[in-house]
């Protein structure tokens, strides 16, 4: 293996690069795509297990572009190099009293590029929307090795493709990363979370929808199998102490669940890196219409799961057996019109089933058009999320 930085050094045997600007992005990508030799594109690689398992000749990092570009907290924006870890950006953020909040995963040292590039978002969603939302600008190098922008400071209307939402997600596979823009928000003034112990899967989900259909912002609603030794069934407020106050009293008396103390911080940080489920050899991610959440937990009985998002977010975990559950899983989720993605399993697991939710063959043309728009030549990551994309 090859170690490379700039000028390039393209050669047979597997090369790593580290960019450290975007110029250096695009010359790579540019010759890259002259000679035809697909590039892996990852940042920390904390979430290469996530999608097709990547065969490449060679690997480009976004590491090295590492450090903030810009930061007004009266503003409320942040831009930021791609390679930048999450740590650094959630550090620098809290001595301001500000926060993500779009709470994404905290899954071990991963870039803020990766972050955008994944596009998940953690228990706050519900209440602060994905990260599609907060991402108000980025710059990027397509296939072609061309530089472009897209976005910009502000939160505004416009017209045409909305190239921020477009890129969160989308894994790599469209453009590389160099520079976001994000909104970043104030931490609340005041939280606290109600809950009832030793509900089931399905008591537990629908107290939840009940709760979310109340007319109280919560910003997060979940429940586990086993915190502190029993299944939780939780529901967060935050905002201004009085507000909160006010509508955890008024909730106990509707719902019949009890005030938590600040022990059940450290819970939200569970549902937010998955962490009962981490043992697992088989990790789900299943979006389905909250209403639905419930179904999908009788569909493999013996799989652990977390439910969050009121049970529109569930999480299975599994043994490596078979076809890891995926037949069962993507017929029950297609029913419901949701979505099932592979999030953790073996290189061979991986390679017998696809990883996202198949497309319909009208949206996988239409995904097929926007990728080929961006990197005609298939270099960028070439079959991570779709086989024959």
């Amino acid at each position: 293996m090859v170690e490379c930085a700039f000028p390039i050094c393209l050669v047979s045997d597997m090369t790593d690069f580290s960019p450290a600007s975007a110029e250096e992005i695009a010359e790579i990508v540019k010759v890259a795509a002259t000679n035809r030799e697909p590039l892996e594109i990852l940042g920390n690689g904390t979430k290469r297990g996530i999608g097709r398992p990547m065969s490449m000749p060679h690997r480009l990092s976004t590491a090295r572009l590492d450090g903030i570009v810009l930061y007004e907290p009266e503003e409320l924006i942040l831009s930021v190099k791609a390679g930048t870890p999450l740590s650094q950006v959630e550090a620098l953020l809290a001595e301001h009293n500000q926060h993500l909040a779009f709470e994404p995963p905290n899954w071990g040292n991963q870039t803020i590029g990766g972050v955008v590039a994944a596009g998940y978002s953690g228990p706050r969603r519900i209440h602060a929307g994905a990260i599609r939302d907060h991402l108000l600008g980025f710059t990027a190098i397509n296939g072609r090795g061309e530089i472009f922008k897209a976005g910009g400071r502000v939160v505004k209307n416009v017209t045409g493709y909305d190239l921020s939402k477009l890129m969160a997600g989308s894994f790599g596979t469209l453009a590389v990363l160099s520079d976001v823009t994000l909104k970043v928000l104030p931490k609340p003034e005041s939280r606290t979370t109600l809950f009832r112990r030793g509900q089931s899967a399905h008591d537990g989900i629908k107290l939840l929808n009940k709760a979310l259909g109340l007319p109280f912002e919560m910003t997060g609603a979940a429940w586990t199998p086993d915190f502190n030794g029993t299944s939780l069934t939780a529901l967060r407020l935050e905002g201004f102490a009085d507000s909160v106050a006010d509508r955890a009293v008024a909730l106990t008396r509707i719902l019949d669940v009890e005030i938590g103390d600040a022990e059940f911080d450290t819970f939200w940080d569970q549902i937010r890196e998955v962490a009962p489920l981490q043992p697992a050899s088989v990790l789900w991610r299943i979006s389905v219409p909250p209403s639905r959440g419930a179904e999908i937990l009788d569909i493999l009985p013996g799989a652990d799961a977390i439910a969050d998002w009121g049970g529109g977010l569930i999480w299975l975990g599994m043994a490596d057996e078979g076809d890891c559950g995926a037949s069962a899983l993507r017929t029950a989720v297609k029913e419901t019109g949701g979505h099932a993605t592979l999030i953790r399993a073996s290189d061979e697991c991986r390679l017998r089933i696809a990883p996202f939710q198949s497309q319909t063959t009208a949206h996988f043309a239409l995904t097929k058009r926007v990728k080929e728009s961006f990197d005609p030549l298939h270099i960028l990551n070439p079959g991570r999320m779709y086989a024959n994309l």
